[in-house]
């Protein structure tokens, strides 16, 4: 009786631990479902109907042709463009932080231009870039002359390198703080120089943090609007742009919602491809 009590105890102290944890995660699941699972099911609804409302596949057919693949081209090039350019300017940036003192601080400087509006940053550097903004007139100074900044493949870059470089430093530095200075060390005391100690040492125990800020930048440049109208001036094209285009001014959400799904399905691999995964030591 005693066993058989202690048995049903411990099914009992189960039993409340699991609806402790369900009650505890239900808000989590509720948001998954309200703002994940059903807008992704609505535009994958949406992607079977044709700008008439009539059910068809003609929007994944049209997806398929030279122009949309070409577009989804154009998308890629661009964000690898700005994600190598942001890794290449984070990383050394990240590693100095490291190094100086009240590191925090500094960091904090570098990160607190993202927390202001995406669009008010965006006209700033409209004046910055005009004919008559601060960068011709420095152009201008050093006897280049007047060139035309706005409305190029080179000021949609620079800008949105300004605005995600901070997120490619954050998990980069995070990385780099948390590496074991002693492995350093034995390194140096082996005869490594500073080159191989970063090739054989820093890189490959600080990649995740690459991987992380690869991805919080490269998945949304590939999505980009706002900056191909204010800071391109539609001269580049991005998925981002064709989705806009779609909903707000073809009124074709059918397609629209064709090329989101795409986009949706080029995000997840692209995750499943840079993840990082906990593997336990001899596995």
């Amino acid at each position: 009786m005693t066993a058989d009590w202690k048995h049903t105890g411990k099914v009992k102290q189960v039993q409340n631990s699991r609806s402790t944890k369900f009650l505890y995660a239900f808000p989590y699941y509720l948001w998954v479902v309200l703002f994940v699972a059903l807008p992704i099911a609505l535009i994958v609804y949406y992607s079977f109907f044709d700008i008439h409302g009539n059910l068809s596949l003609i929007n994944y057919e049209r997806f398929f042709t030279a122009v949309y693949l070409k577009l989804t081209l154009s998308s890629f090039w661009y964000a690898f463009l700005i994600t190598l350019i942001s890794l290449v300017i984070a990383y050394p940036i990240a590693y100095l932080l490291t190094k100086t003192r009240h590191k925090q601080f500094w960091l904090l400087l570098i990160i607190a231009p993202s927390w202001i509006n995406l669009l008010l940053k965006a006209y700033a550097f409209i004046g910055i870039f005009s004919t008559y903004g601060m960068a011709n007139s420095l152009l201008e100074t050093i006897g280049i002359g007047t060139k035309q900044l706005l409305f190029t493949d080179f000021s949609f870059i620079f800008v949105s390198v300004y605005i995600f470089i901070p997120f490619m430093i954050l998990p980069i530095f995070n990385a780099l703080n948390e590496l074991n200075p002693t492995l350093l060390e034995a390194a140096q005391d082996l005869g490594a120089s500073k080159w191989t100690a970063f090739r054989r040492v820093i890189f490959p125990l600080t990649v995740d943090g690459v991987k992380s800020g690869c991805q919080v930048v490269f998945i949304p440049a590939l999505s980009l609007f706002m900056l191909t109208r204010l800071i391109a001036g539609n001269r580049v094209i991005t998925l981002g742009t064709a989705i806009e285009e779609h909903f707000l001014i073809t009124q074709d959400w059918g397609m629209g919602a064709t090329i989101a799904v795409f986009l949706i399905i080029i995000m997840f691999l692209f995750m499943v491809l840079t993840g990082t995964r906990n593997r336990k030591r001899g596995v």
